[in-house]
């Protein structure tokens, strides 16, 4: 109904219920035996009180209210407003008299006529919510609902899946971990159980959806409850946003798909945004690899600084031209620039630091994924070592004041071509921090969820095309965290570095990756090893079971975040490191056998990813990898 039909159906409804009330002050003044002499003050009486009283619901904007959700406040609104009313019509009326204009009211009709009022008009609101309409009972079409948390969310969930006409949900019960609410009804549901009875009450009840409505609630708590209900074989949804509750904006649109992030139970990150934009904040800023997965959130999230200019760089045309038009549409007024460049090209690395002169280098270009780089060692050695080498030696050239590297936890003892490529790029930008006036750090971190080389988005394929889904080994873990929690913490990091740090961030607890793939398949409604199969394909190329964070050497001291640790330097002078960058250049580019390429690479680097060895003098290295060539 629009708001001009509102006013004149109300207007009208009310309108007739105030005189009704009025007169029948009168039958109950007089018990139904009015007096000549007072019925024909009647209809002074009937509108002078409707002037008031209806001038007022207008003038209080009574009827730009939303009746079909009327509680206690409309209820206390209807009475202020009817008692203000009948105030000012016991001023009128002795007002008039003494002005010798008499009309003959008893004075008791008025305080009658407020509750006969009061009565007609909140019973006109609130009688619909005694007789259920049709969409508020469980029809045929409807899928049985279970909610977990019977609190202002999870009762304000219940009444908008009632009283929506289309939705495919109908709720018949809550489940709550306060025991006080045991038994007893919210929102006209029974609450008939805690958490430890979910199985049984879906089984017992034919529950086909479970939502969860505790927005409130620690995200380790909610991860534990999603833990239970995956067990069912109910689908499962989450009402996630505590700021929409408490707006009162809870709407069924809010009620969504859990996500395998849920599962993580990680609680938001903290930033410290005067630290971040005092580094950012109207500064030339470049990121490297922007169009990838972290190098595009980098950019979403820099640009809530307002940086003076944002560079993005990348080798691939159509992902940067993705985001640069994301950026655009989203902060139309920051400047930026689109740069398609192969950081192994040094001349034009150069060129783009001599023109922008970037004040702060986020470097996220890189080869990640394992089993590739182990079959091309080659572009892993060229890319991730000597690119890093030619975005950071600019750095250093051209003044820039902080570089934040994205590494990874595979660099820690590394086993595959990319965990050893990643080590050298920490050495080189450590090495360069000992003769920079550039701050050079590196921030480590293990698998984000979502990103391109995560088995997330392989498992959910997987389980889309009916299986089987494929995990390497059923005692591999990996830790594990979302995309812009991953990003938040990196910039947070280039807060915090002084200079030569490697900043570890909090992973969390290390998840299975077995356990992880049974949970995508049960949130994708299908029950794991039944209906969708878990093969094991044995473990890949450079992969382990365990990833670690740290080394032993580096140790680990905290910083002022919480989420972030610094590990200490390991010390590589860089005249050392540049006579192994030499030998890696000379022995390995240009070999053509990738099993070649592994092992020269292998015996150069051993003394560097592993510093309990002892570090051979260069000439003893290119003895020892003349030998391997043969």
């Amino acid at each position: 109904m629009s708001y001009k039909k509102r006013i004149i159906y109300f207007s009208i409804v009310d309108s007739f219920l105030i005189f009704s009330a009025v007169f029948t002050s009168y039958i109950l003044r007089f018990d139904g035996q009015i007096p000549y002499e007072n019925r024909i003050s009647i209809p002074y009486t009937m509108l002078l009180i409707w002037i008031t009283t209806y001038g007022l619901f207008f003038f209080t904007k009574h009827y730009k209210r939303v009746w079909e959700y009327a509680g206690i406040s409309e209820l206390v609104s209807i009475i202020k407003v009817t008692t203000i009313s009948i105030i000012l019509d016991v001023g009128l009326y002795y007002l008039l008299k003494n002005l010798g204009i008499t009309i003959g009211i008893p004075r008791t009709i008025f305080l009658i006529s407020w509750m006969t009022i009061v009565f007609a008009i909140a019973g006109s609101r609130f009688i619909w919510r005694v007789f259920p309409r049709e969409y508020e009972k469980v029809q045929p079409h409807h899928r049985l609902a279970l909610i977990v948390g019977a609190g202002k969310a999870g009762a304000l969930v219940a009444h908008e899946l009632k009283s929506t006409n289309d939705a495919s949900l109908f709720p018949i019960a809550f489940i709550d971990d306060d025991i006080r609410k045991l038994n007893l009804e919210v929102a006209g549901l029974p609450v008939i159980g805690n958490r430890s009875d979910i199985l049984e009450v879906v089984e017992q009840y034919n529950i086909d959806t479970i939502i969860i409505a505790i927005p409130s609630a620690q995200k380790k708590e909610i991860a534990k409850v999603i833990d239970i209900c995956t067990q069912t074989r109910a689908q499962v949804k989450l009402l996630p946003r505590v700021s929409d509750v408490i707006h009162g904006k809870v709407s069924i649109k809010l009620i969504r798909d859990v996500n395998v992030e849920d599962l993580l139970g990680r609680d938001e990150v903290s930033v410290d945004l005067e630290e971040i934009a005092n580094y950012v904040t109207n500064k030339v800023v470049l990121v490297t690899g922007a169009g990838g997965s972290i190098g595009s959130e980098l950019c979403r999230q820099i640009t809530t600084f307002h940086p003076e200019k944002l560079l993005l760089l990348g080798h691939g045309e159509n992902s940067i031209y993705t985001i640069e038009q994301e950026l655009r549409r989203r902060k139309p007024d920051l400047k930026y620039e689109t740069l398609i460049c192969d950081i192994q090209d040094r001349d034009r690395i150069e060129e783009i630091f001599k023109t922008y002169r970037p004040s702060v280098v986020f470097h996220a270009a890189a080869h990640k994924h394992v089993p590739l780089m182990e079959k091309n060692p080659i572009e892993a050695v060229k890319n991730n070592i000597f690119g890093t080498k030619n975005v950071a030696e600019c750095a250093h050239l051209y003044g820039s004041e902080k570089f934040v590297l994205i590494s990874t936890d595979k660099a820690v003892n590394p086993t595959s071509v990319m965990g050893v490529t990643k080590r050298i790029a920490e050495l080189i930008i450590q090495s360069l921090d000992s003769i920079s006036s550039t701050k050079f750090a590196a921030v480590r971190f293990g698998n984000v969820l979502g990103s391109r080389g995560s088995v997330i988005p392989l498992f959910k394929q997987q389980i889309e095309e009916g299986g089987p889904v494929t995990v390497t080994h059923p005692d591999m873990v990996r830790y594990f965290m979302t995309i812009p929690e991953a990003v938040q913490l990196v910039i947070q990091a280039g807060a915090l570095a002084k200079g030569g740090e490697v900043f570890i961030l909090d992973m969390g607890n290390p998840v299975r990756i077995a356990d992880l793939a049974r949970d995508l398949i049960r949130l994708s409604g299908f029950e794991p090893e039944k209906e969708i199969k878990i093969i094991y394909s044995g473990i890949r190329p450079g992969e382990k079971l365990f990833e670690e964070l740290l080394t032993d050497e580096e140790g680990t001291t905290a910083t002022k975040h919480n989420r972030i640790f610094v590990g200490k330097p390991i010390n590589c002078p860089i005249e050392y490191l540049s006579s192994i960058l030499k030998t890696i250049e000379e022995q390995i580019i240009g070999v053509t056998s990738p099993e070649q390429v592994r092992e020269i690479l292998f015996i150069i680097v051993s003394p560097l990813v592993n510093p309990a060895q002892q570090v051979p003098v260069i000439g003893e290295l290119e003895v020892a990898v003349t030998t391997q060539s043969r």
